[in-house]
């Protein structure tokens, strides 16, 4: 082949690929799409938003924060959607009808979780209760929660620790009025109040024992709200999961196993201190059982085979997370709200006061007998749910909702900031209106309100959570006058992660109100 040829050869070449890309490619794609859309409405499935692309399904329509771009998608598309997470097929329900379906009707189809990374690595090898799929093995774990640790006996029994670190940040307020960053405050609260009714131990503030073993546990806990706020497109891209997760994947092993050796240690020394290293059958084994690895652990003596310590450490890592982040956003959020809207803290300030007077602090049992610090709890979760989009379930078998076909292995995602914000079934619910539950007794019928999940995978310490947020915030309402750190109003821009934070930590100034400061001066 001479020069000339050659060049005749490749200009030929070169047509026919621009002829394809520019011809052909889009033809084909253009048929993919079109044959993808008539077969989605032959099989009867969901409306899903157009186009469906090959590989990204409709990862490429996503922003952050996630639960914004959903409930924008599901206010143009519809209340019942079938997104395509890459190769994972998604149920959005984003109305309380299609919940109540999903959890009534079709609770047990959808009572298993996703197989996602975070699941195999953090959960055991989705055997913990959090992760572990519908049947025998999560009925046990879910039995034991119920019973063992977060039952209205237990959780009175633990009343006192609550009580007591509650006293603790009041104190600790008391000598911070100018700049108090409320997040930290809220933050090392919870922990502190889950660790003790855990293990008995306290890891911040002041009375930190063993200071050692606490910036252990700090570094734990920090590196597992780093990690757990991570995305991972392995999970619905396979194709790129050798690649893009490897260190993903490497720092969850590590925490994993940094988390559980922590967590064992705590178990010897439990262990230890009720006598079961030297068979020891006198005071130590008679005493009262005062923490939830305590409980566990006297359980395992009858039944060892099952009451593994592994399966102690798994819950343990359960309450603990269950307890921390979720209940200080909602907390963060409540404070945020009032001080954007000083005439309902002073009306909660005077409930308080009729109710509970200033010659104590407020206490759980009060709790019951102040509506309008309830009605304020529930409109700060209505607003700012600590989880706007449920954990993940996914579909066990084929099933209908809203007489769609939704086929075995779909995850199912509920939006439950779209439900709780849908001015369809909220007057004004850009509003901070505690005054809407007032006189509502059972306040989420109809699937309105459900912060905490609802069937068989609803979160298991709603009571716990509702008991801290409660007498914290009431704590707070009752002892101190707020302010803003300027007049300009709170900034409630919403964070990025997965969880409702605030994008800016809460700021704020406070001091003694002054019919509390006899009280206050004496704990």
């Amino acid at each position: 082949m001479n020069i000339h040829n050659f060049c005749a050869f490749h200009f030929t070449i070169k047509n026919t690929m621009a002829t394809f890309y520019f011809l052909y490619l889009p033809l084909i794609l253009s048929l993919y799409l079109f044959t993808k859309h008539v077969l989605h409405k032959i099989q009867n499935l969901p409306p899903s938003p157009f186009p469906t692309l090959p590989i990204l399904g409709h990862l490429h329509l996503f922003k952050t924060p996630l639960h914004r771009t959903l409930s924008h998608i599901a206010a143009r598309h519809g209340p019942i959607l079938l997104l395509q997470f890459g190769s994972r097929p998604v149920l959005l329900v984003s109305s309380p009808s299609a919940a109540e379906e999903c959890f009534t009707k079709n609770d047990i189809v959808f009572a298993n979780r996703p197989r996602l990374l975070a699941g195999k690595h953090l959960g055991y090898n989705y055997t913990s209760l959090s992760w572990a799929p519908y049947g025998d093995n999560w009925r046990s774990l879910r039995r034991i929660a119920a019973l063992e640790i977060f039952s209205s006996h237990r959780l009175q029994t633990l009343a006192d620790i609550r009580a007591d670190e509650v006293r603790w940040s009041v104190r600790r307020l008391c000598g911070e009025a100018e700049a108090v960053d409320m997040k930290g405050v809220f933050f090392e609260l919870m922990l502190n109040v889950m660790m003790r009714m855990i293990a008995g131990k306290r890891y911040y503030g002041e009375n930190v024992a063993e200071v050692e073993e606490a910036r252990r546990f700090r570094e734990i806990v920090a590196e597992t709200f780093r990690v757990g706020g991570a995305s991972n497109i392995g999970d619905f891209l396979p194709v790129l999961r050798w690649v893009a997760v490897r260190g993903l994947k490497k720092r969850l092993v590590a925490l994993h196993e940094n988390r559980d050796g922590f967590m064992q240690e705590l178990i010897e020394e439990l262990r230890r201190g009720m006598g079961g290293d030297s068979g020891e059958v006198g005071e130590k084994k008679k005493k009262k059982k005062t923490t939830m690895v305590e409980v566990l652990l006297s359980l395992q003596e009858s039944e060892p085979e099952y009451y593994t310590d592994q399966m102690i450490r798994a819950l343990m890592i359960v309450l603990l997370a269950a307890g921390t982040d979720t209940s200080v956003g909602t907390m963060e959020w409540a404070l945020s709200l009032l001080l954007n809207n000083p005439h309902i803290l002073q009306k909660a300030q005077t409930e308080i006061d009729t109710q509970v007077g200033p010659h104590r602090l407020i206490e759980e049992s009060d709790i019951a007998d102040l509506p309008y610090l309830r009605c304020i709890i529930n409109e700060t979760m209505r607003m700012y749910p600590a989880g706007p989009l449920l954990v993940p379930h996914e579909s066990s078998e084929e099933c209908t909702v809203g007489g769609f076909r939704i086929p075995r292995g779909t995850m199912l995602l509920v939006n439950i900031l779209a439900i709780q914000n849908d001015p369809k079934i909220w007057v004004e619910p850009e509003k901070f209106m505690p005054e809407r539950f007032e006189g509502l007794e059972r306040s989420r019928d109809g699937f309105k309100l459900m912060p905490f999940g609802s069937g068989r995978r609803s979160c298991p310490g709603e009571g716990l959570a509702l008991r801290v947020v409660g007498l914290a915030m009431g704590s707070l309402i009752q002892c101190f006058d707020w302010e803003r750190m300027s007049k300009e109003m709170v900034d409630m821009t919403e964070g990025t992660g997965l969880t409702m934070t605030k994008a800016q930590p809460l700021m704020a100034k406070c001091r003694p109100r002054r019919i509390m400061a006899s009280l206050l001066s004496q704990i």
